[in-house]
């Protein structure tokens, strides 16, 4: 697993875009030119299972909407949408707990700046549970987490808050890296890329 994540990270450490587009109404572009991809493989969290990197800052542009509840603190919003452009959230809403993520986001000058992209690959981690260690490394999902960046990938958006939430990609979603098609419904099109684990395996 470890290697094939590997695999993924040296193809995207190269490249200048990522676009990921859903049927549910997520289609978000990221230039990623420079920044670094780390592969999580266990050393540092566990479970583990996705590779990410820090987006750059003022280069971020289009909608996310959301597939699970995202758990901040012990609160709870869902049916998130948030639209970006250059870098930073314009509109935010949700169905529940709008009020509160929109304070999270105001909460300081970089909370409305997207600090992390990451691909999940762990497809033993197969169903939402609200525990975002386990969600964020779903097989088949994509995280966004508004707020800090991590500076071991380049990025340098500072904020006092990270929050990771979790986009499906299982139902048609797609993930398009400099205009190539790389992964659709959830799954990777290289084989030697992180796959879904072989029944009876």
């Amino acid at each position: 697993m470890s290697e094939r994540q590997q695999r993924l990270a040296d193809y995207l450490q190269d490249k200048k875009e990522i676009r990921f587009v859903t049927p549910q109404g997520t289609d978000i572009t990221l230039a990623v030119a420079g920044r670094r991809w780390i592969n999580c493989d266990g050393k540092e969290n566990f479970p583990d299972g996705e590779v990410f990197t820090g987006p750059i800052e003022d280069a971020v542009n289009g909608v996310i909407c959301y597939s699970f509840p995202a758990v901040h603190g012990g609160r709870e919003c869902d049916g998130i949408r948030l639209t970006f452009r250059d870098g930073r959230v314009v509109d935010a809403k949700a169905d529940k707990g709008e009020e509160f993520l929109i304070a999270m986001l105001d909460q300081d000058a970089g909370g409305r700046t997207l600090g992390e992209i990451a691909i999940g690959t762990n497809y033993s981690v197969e169903r939402y549970t609200k525990n975002t260690l386990f969600d964020e490394k779903i097989g088949g999902t994509f995280h966004a987490a508004v707020g800090s960046s991590y500076p071991e990938t380049g990025g340098v958006n500072e904020s006092g808050l990270h929050w990771d939430m979790v986009c499906d990609l299982r139902q048609g979603g797609q993930i398009f890296v400099d205009g190539k098609l790389i992964s659709e419904n959830g799954r990777f099109l290289n084989p030697d890329w992180p796959q879904p684990v072989a029944a009876g395996a």
